[in-house]
């Protein structure tokens, strides 16, 4: 009884402990978006590199799970973001992220107690695990191309409408260029084209479902070439 007892409260003071860390982790992530982000870019010559280290290491010891959804997205978007922002750091002075080999699918980087690259982060976590195209409206790469960052950290208790209201943006702004019934867009949506086309849907049901002025259903589309110019101030 004893034993079950003390097995009770370590149990309890390490959930406690995980969500305080993980509160300080979204809390921490919120001011750095919102002094080092300006207009979707990032002022780079700026950036204290301890104070984002700090965040960083601190993800590293951070526990999230599947099952507790919005945590697990809100994290894993935060952490992709903030570590796309430092490898560039460490890379400079570079004009793209393309410039430094492996930079998504080679270099590895300790988060949530994982050794774990960009693109494991943004396709084994994310677009596996929860099928949701607006990911890409808010895992941002480093590019002119990517959707923009926000000066804000992505929360759980506002993610899904963050998420909503970002794909919005995208969809009535630079992602798509339409005139009358041809349309040219992001190559994004040629990449992954089966996130926009699941359940039976087309892309152009998906951009109807963001997009003000609707488009034709028999539109035909294009994409044009990806920005990879490195998106800062």
């Amino acid at each position: 009884m004893k034993n079950l007892f003390f097995i009770t409260i370590v149990s309890l003071f390490t959930l406690q402990s995980s969500a305080q860390n993980l509160d300080q982790f979204f809390n921490s992530s919120d001011v750095f978006f919102k002094t080092y982000v300006k207009n979707g870019l990032v002022d780079y010559s700026s950036i204290n590199k301890n104070d984002l280290n700090t965040i960083l290491e601190n993800a590293s010891k951070i526990t999230v799970i599947k099952s507790d959804v919005k945590n697990f997205q809100a994290f894993w978007i935060n952490a992709y973001n903030l570590t796309v922002i430092k490898s560039l750091l460490d890379n400079m002075p570079i004009k793209s992220p393309l410039d430094k080999a492996g930079f998504f699918d080679k270099k590895t980087y300790h988060l949530a107690g994982k050794q774990i690259t960009l693109n494991d982060i943004e396709h084994k976590l994310l677009r596996a695990n929860f099928k949701d195209a607006r990911f890409h409206f808010v895992l941002v790469c480093g590019a002119l191309g990517c959707p923009p960052l926000i000066s804000k950290a992505y929360l759980p208790s506002t993610l899904d409408t963050q998420l909503t209201v970002q794909t919005k943006k995208a969809i009535n702004g630079s992602f798509l260029q339409v005139k009358a019934t041809k349309i040219q867009a992001s190559e994004i949506m040629k990449w992954y084209k089966e996130d926009f086309t699941m359940n039976g849907k087309t892309e152009i049901d998906f951009i109807n479902k963001y997009r003000t002025e609707k488009v034709p259903e028999k539109a035909k589309i294009s994409y044009f070439p990806y920005n990879w110019t490195i998106n800062k101030q």
